[in-house]
């Protein structure tokens, strides 16, 4: 009844790098890993909608899945995003990764996919999908994955979810952020030979236009050479060699650019969650 269709993009947990905040923030201690990239297959979630017929009225829809708490004081996941969103051409009822089933882990038999936000409204195992003409009212939309105002400058905002008085916004868009893949801090080179550095960077699906790398603790900056475009909503690999030339310490910074003009910080925008930890990576290397 419905086009299949596929999308490229980023599935970011909302504490990605949340590990690093300084001072410490409760949660999952993520470092660099709470994100992946792949090809989702299924229809669009603005098909069905418009299938079963949307209320004028609409203002959000949410999105509930077939795991449980852990606990039983933990309350029922359910998400919600503003219609608006639901019906963007790129949200999707996924039932394929990288053209197999979805695998269990990853939310068989079907996830919704919302390209560009963070995971959390990413829902797994999906079982309802509701539509609502007030804004949805749990913990986790009211408490949980919120941010203060104004903090980060995302252009997607959920503004059912934004009362006047509250000093919170719900996490929406990724900002922009990049990493080194194939080196970790503290590791050996050598003096006179090239070092290859890799990477990704990726954002909220502006599309990455440059990673400047910097091997001289940021005193200058060269632009690294990007990797096959994938889509606005995937990550971008890239790629940049440098050879140090005697031996001590070197430290490498990265820092990526998207279409919107937004690159990463220089000093963590502290928040209590730990959310959108962007700030641009340094690694120590030691030449021998």
């Amino acid at each position: 009844q419905f086009e299949k269709v596929e999308i490229a993009a980023v599935c970011q947990c909302s504490g990605e790098r949340r590990g690093f905040s300084d001072p410490h923030v409760p949660g999952v201690e993520w470092g660099n890993g709470a994100i992946g990239n792949a090809r989702w297959g299924g229809v669009r979630l603005k098909d069905v909608l418009d299938k079963v017929g949307l209320a004028k009225k609409a203002l959000e829809v949410s999105f509930n899945g077939a795991d449980g708490p852990v606990v039983d004081k933990t309350p029922d996941f359910v998400k919600s995003v503003p219609v608006w969103k639901a019906v963007d051409e790129n949200t999707l009822i996924a039932f394929e990764m990288n053209g197999e089933p979805l695998p269990h882990w990853n939310g068989f038999p079907a996830r919704i996919i919302v390209p560009g936000w963070t995971a959390t409204y990413w829902m797994k195992h999906i079982v309802d999908i509701d539509v609502l003409k007030e804004p949805l009212q749990n913990f986790w939309v009211n408490t949980a994955y919120r941010i203060p105002k104004g903090l980060f400058p995302v252009v997607q905002r959920f503004v059912s979810q934004e009362p006047v008085d509250s000093p919170t916004t719900p996490i929406t868009e990724i900002v922009v952020n990049s990493l080194i893949t194939n080196l970790e801090d503290g590791a050996e080179v050598k003096a006179g030979r090239p070092v290859d550095i890799k990477g990704i960077a990726w954002d909220g699906g502006y599309g990455i236009i440059e990673v400047a790398v910097s091997t001289d603790s940021g005193s200058t900056w060269t632009s690294a050479k990007l990797g096959k475009d994938l889509g606005r909503f995937a990550w971008r690999q890239w790629t940049h060699s440098f050879t140090p030339g005697q031996a001590g310490a070197a430290t490498i910074i990265v820092r990526a650019r998207n279409a919107a003009g937004a690159t990463q910080v220089d000093k963590l925008l502290f928040n209590g969650a730990g959310y959108h930890n962007n700030i641009a990576q340094q690694l120590a290397l030691k030449v021998v």
